[in-house]
């Protein structure tokens, strides 16, 4: 199927989804990756008070901060 088809399909409100293979989708620079790091005690203990707070794990607070950057 040329691409202006599937334009036209899409346009006219037809479900195309079925015409992509999505067992072989791929996102770009979402895989991930292990890192390891070390922090001042300061720190870690801060992540754990705002871990408190938020009613988390430690992790989640970690991945919040680093989101945030």
């Amino acid at each position: 199927m040329k691409a202006e088809e599937l334009d036209k399909k899409f346009d006219d409100g037809e479900d195309v989804l079925d015409l992509f293979d999505l067992t072989t989708l791929k996102r770009p620079d979402l895989e991930t990756q292990s890192v390891a790091i070390n922090l001042p005690q300061w720190m870690i203990a801060a992540l754990d008070r705002e871990s408190v707070r938020l009613h988390v794990r430690r992790r989640p607070s970690i991945y919040n901060k680093v989101l945030v950057c």
